[in-house]
């Protein structure tokens, strides 16, 4: 049992340090805003804030077509509209007829919070296109002048001619929403088919406090009709070398830590594709440039439709939009499918409390932890008197050992015989590590939930700036520590010498301590909690062995 208790330990630790490791989050929900008429401003002379060169792979099998920009006038002004509405401001440029910028009015840049979030980098659009003909060039639009078309208060349409092409193209937003969807035509003028490549931005600006951290969580994700998310982060983008994806899409995002442009399809369509993404070459361990585009193809008319979402990770207003967006920020790697639903269920609950009892996330963590421990005792007290159990049987099984250390088969024989007679079965020898494996999938689906869930962003509890960042000062990790070694020491008490299990019950805690140094302190702070609230449960089992019995079995004391 002792060695089988290390190596469940072990694997524990390798678990919890490995998944966020190597699989990398990232997921989020919703609140009404207040409803209110769109404001516009009326296109300006300012000059444009700039527009990224457009430089995403080939789209398709075939040879890739030479690409020229659309014919404009070298010194051409660009004219900016902007449009203000409840959650957004949205500015667009006549030049390419570009989303250039999108400030969020419910959020700020951390730390600090002196300015709205910003979506878009300093001189690069947040969404560009490019006319493709078919059989013959491509036209990189970043750089045409498009004419605004007069619109409604709520909509930005503009217009221009392309040498022997037309693009018309119209924004129109949709009120107490980050979407925006977008319709227009593009024809060629001749028979040749044309398709609309949508540039998506190289990454969006980072609006945290560990600007690093955000960087890491730069992705393209994907969702293919039918199929579950795909993410293609820009390292593995820099690594792997181009991505390309055959559609049809439902969505394709740029994502950071907890904001995301995605473009989706129509609300009974699809993105056609391909997608592709790629990346320059960079000695940088943490990318934080990519290029990535999705291409649609219009229909007999040059008629073309998708929508826009820009703005937060929250999970509700996700699920709101539909199609799967939810899932924008997919995580858990090879335990995906376990993680993930639990995650999901944690992050409902938290939540729930959150705006049911008006309680601060810290509490709310607190409370949960609790609640976790107290569903889960009956459960661990199970467990654990099973553990008695074996200890029970320890003397009986080691002279079972030494009498048929030769003869494996009259041992199993013996063995199982032993078992029976004290109402066990094979499995009792594993129930009891149970106690410490029970919560280790809520434990990571936390540590997801924290690490991408925008509503835990900035909130602040005690002496903590931000619960879903470290401890600045290390406390909470020592009091899990503490808190894990007096859980340690209770429950060897009154245990048979073991060195093996004494030793570990010394060193668990300094390996916790140094693996959750950086880890979010919210999530200390409920690994703290639930340590806590076990030892009651830890200190009751500890009385039972001092008297012998082996609980629920009901043996005779010892003496």
């Amino acid at each position: 049992m002792d060695k089988r208790f290390i190596i469940a330990v072990v694997l524990a630790i390798g678990v919890v340090y490995l998944t966020p490791k190597f699989f990398p989050p990232a997921r989020p929900p919703v609140a009404a805003a207040d409803s209110s008429a769109a404001k516009r401003t009326a296109p300006a002379g300012d000059t444009a804030r700039g527009v990224a060169d457009s430089s995403a792979a080939a789209v398709s099998a075939a040879p890739k077509p030479a690409t020229r920009a659309a014919t404009v006038a070298p010194a051409m002004r660009a004219d900016t509209a902007s449009v203000s509405m409840p959650l957004a401001t949205y500015r667009f440029s006549s030049v390419g007829a570009s989303l250039i910028g999108v400030s969020l009015q419910e959020y700020f840049v951390l730390p600090g919070r002196a300015r709205h979030v910003e979506l878009a980098r300093p001189g690069a659009p947040l969404l560009a296109y490019r006319a493709i003909r078919t059989g013959g060039d491509t036209l990189d639009l970043s750089r045409a002048a498009f004419i605004a078309d007069p619109a409604p208060a709520n909509e930005v349409s503009y217009h221009a001619a392309l040498g022997s092409a037309m693009m018309r193209v119209r924004y129109t937003f949709v009120a107490d929403s980050y979407l925006v969807r977008v319709s227009g035509v593009l024809t060629s003028g001749d028979s040749a088919r044309m398709r609309l490549a949508l540039v998506l931005p190289q990454g969006l600006a980072s609006s945290e406090a560990d600007t690093l951290d955000d960087q890491r969580h730069l992705a393209y994700v994907t969702k293919r009709a039918g199929e579950e998310a795909e993410s293609s982060p820009f390292s593995n983008i820099v690594k792997k070398g181009p991505i390309a994806q055959a559609g049809p899409f439902d969505w394709v995002a740029s994502k950071d830590k907890y904001f995301l442009l995605a473009v989706l399809g129509p609300e009974k369509g699809d993105l056609s594709g391909p997608a592709v993404f790629t990346a320059p070459a960079t000695e940088a361990k943490v990318p934080s440039t990519a290029n990535g585009e999705v291409v649609l193809t219009p229909d007999a008319q040059g008629r073309f439709a998708f929508e826009i979402y820009t703005g937060p990770q929250q999970w509700r207003r996700l699920v709101a939009v539909g199609r799967g967006l939810e899932h924008a920020n997919p995580y858990g790697g090879f335990a995906r499918g376990l993680i993930q639903p639990i995650s999901t269920w944690v992050m409902d609950v938290l939540l729930w409390m959150h705006t049911a009892f008006k309680l601060n996330y810290g509490w709310v963590l607190i409370i949960f932890g609790i609640v976790v421990r107290v569903l889960l005792w009956p459960l661990n007290q199970s467990a654990m008197r099973s553990s008695l159990r074996m200890q029970r049987i320890q003397p009986e099984l080691t002279a079972l050992q030494q009498k048929y250390s030769k003869d494996a088969v009259r041992m199993q024989e013996e063995y199982t015989k032993l078992l029976k007679s004290h109402d066990m079965t094979p499995f009792s020898q594993f129930a009891g590590c149970l106690p410490m494996l029970i919560p280790m999938p809520v434990l990571f689906a936390v540590f997801f939930v924290l690490q991408n869930t925008i509503e835990f962003r900035g909130v602040p509890f005690l002496w903590l700036a931000d619960i879903s960042l470290r401890d600045p000062y290390f406390i909470l990790p020592i009091v899990m520590g503490l808190s894990m070694f007096v859980l340690s020491w209770v429950g060897l008490r009154n245990s048979p010498p073991n060195p093996q299990a004494k030793m570990m019950g010394y060193l668990m805690p300094g390996m916790m301590v140094a693996l959750f140094l950086n880890f979010p302190a919210g999530l200390n702070l409920y690994y703290a909690v639930q340590n806590v609230a076990a030892l009651p449960q830890q200190w009751m089992i500890a009385k039972e062995r001092a008297k012998g019995t082996a609980g629920d079995a009901g043996g005779p004391a010892r003496k």
